[in-house]
C-alpha cells in the first residue's frame, strides 16, 4: 500500500513535537506533505520556529513548513506557556533552525494541495486550534469534499475540560473554527482528552526514550520531563499525557484505538461552557453522527510503537 498523504497542522508544544517525530519516523505509512503552523500553545512566531527545530532534529529539513493564522477567527488568542514553557519546547537545549519558512500562507498551501491531489487522498491532521483548517474551508469550500479524513486532537467528554471546567484547550482557543470543521461533513476522527489522558509517559516509558541514546531519544525524554510537571501537579498523574501523538499513532496503527461514531457539536455562545465538545456518546439525541470519538487505547502497544519508531530517527 502507498503511504497515506497527510498535512500536520500544529502549534508545537512538546507533545506536538513528538507527534511530528512519529510521523517522520514512519515514511512507509505516512507521506508528510507539509506542516502548517497556527497560534495556540505559543504565538505563531514560536510555533513556526518549533516546527522547524523538530524537522531538523529528525534530519528532515526538506519538509516544508508554513506560517498560518496568528489569532482565532473571532476571539483573543489564549496561549499555554504555563504548560509548555516560554518557548513551547522548553526542556531540551536544541539549536535554532536554519531551514527556511515557506513564503506562502498555510491556508494557501492546504487549499492548493487539496486541489492538486485526487479527491479522497489527503488527510488533514490538526493537533492545535482549528483556525487554519476552518479558514481554508471558508476561503475555498470546493476543497471540503476532497479531504479524505480529518484526524484531530481536541475536545473531551468524560474528562470534561483542561483549560476551563468544560473545554479542552485546542477547541477552546478557537471554538468558532471548531464548529466550522465539525459541521463540514468531512469524515472526522477525534482524539479527545478521554483517550489522550491514558497515554501517560511514566518513568519507565521515559527511561526507554532516553535509553535510545540518540539526539531524538534524549530530546523527547527531556521534553516529557519538562512537560510532566504540570500534569503531575494538576491531576496527580504518573506522568505527562502525550495528547498529539495519538493522532499519528492512529494513522499508523488504528487497531490500537477504540471509539464510537457519535454526534459532536461545539459550544460557541455560552461563556460558561465556551468550546465544550458536546458529544452524544449515549445516543440520546436524533442528531446524526459526524465523528468517530475515540475513548480508549492499547497503552502498551502505543508506547511500544512510539519507542520503536523514534529509534529509527
Amino acid at each position: 500500500m502507498n503511504a497515506r498523504k497527510i498535512i500536520i497542522d500544529t502549534d508545537p508544544g512538546q507533545d506536538d513535537a513528538v507527534a511530528i517525530l512519529l510521523a517522520l519516523a514512519s515514511p512507509d505509512e505516512l507521506d508528510l506533505l507539509g506542516i502548517t503552523c497556527v497560534a495556540g500553545n505559543v504565538p505563531l512566531d514560536l510555533t513556526t520556529r518549533n516546527a522547524r527545530i523538530i524537522c531538523e532534529l529528525a534530519g528532515r529539513p526538506d519538509i516544508p513548513v508554513f506560517a498560518g493564522c496568528d489569532r482565532p477567527l473571532g476571539r483573543a488568542l489564549v496561549t499555554a506557556e504555563h504548560v509548555h514553557g516560554r518557548t513551547g519546547l522548553d526542556g531540551p537545549d536544541l539549536p535554532e533552525p536554519t531551514m527556511p519558512l515557506q513564503d506562502r500562507h498555510a491556508t494557501e498551501f492546504i487549499i492548493d494541495t487539496l486541489r492538486r491531489h485526487d479527491a479522497g487522498t489527503v488527510t488533514l491532521c490538526p493537533i492545535g486550534p482549528l483556525t487554519n483548517i476552518a479558514t481554508a474551508f471558508n476561503k475555498a469550500p470546493d476543497i471540503i469534499e476532497k479531504v479524505q479524513e480529518i484526524v484531530l486532537m481536541g475536545g473531551a467528554y468524560f474528562e470534561v475540560g483542561n483549560v476551563t471546567p468544560t473545554a479542552e484547550f485546542n477547541i477552546y482557543v478557537d471554538p468558532d473554527a471548531a464548529d466550522i470543521v465539525f459541521s463540514s461533513g468531512v469524515p472526522i476522527t477525534v482524539m479527545p482528552l478521554d483517550v489522550t489522558h491514558k497515554a501517560l509517559v511514566t518513568r519507565a516509558r521515559n527511561d526507554a526514550f532516553r535509553a535510545l541514546g540518540t539526539p531524538v531519544g534524549m530530546a523527547v525524554a527531556q521534553m516529557t520531563d519538562f512537560f510532566e510537571r504540570y500534569d503531575k501537579s494538576k491531576y496527580g498523574s504518573l506522568g505527562a499525557p502525550l495528547h498529539d501523538p495519538c493522532v499519528t499513532a492512529y494513522l499508523i496503527a488504528p487497531e490500537l484505538f477504540t471509539g464510537r461514531h457519535v454526534n459532536v457539536m461545539v459550544e460557541t455562545a455560552s461563556e460558561l461552557t465556551m468550546g465544550m465538545t458536546v458529544a452524544d456518546w449515549w445516543g440520546v439525541t436524533d442528531r446524526a453522527p459526524n465523528a468517530l470519538f475515540i475513548g480508549d487505547l492499547d497503552v502498551d502497544g502505543f508506547f511500544a510503537l512510539l519507542t520503536e519508531r523514534l529509534a529509527r530517527l
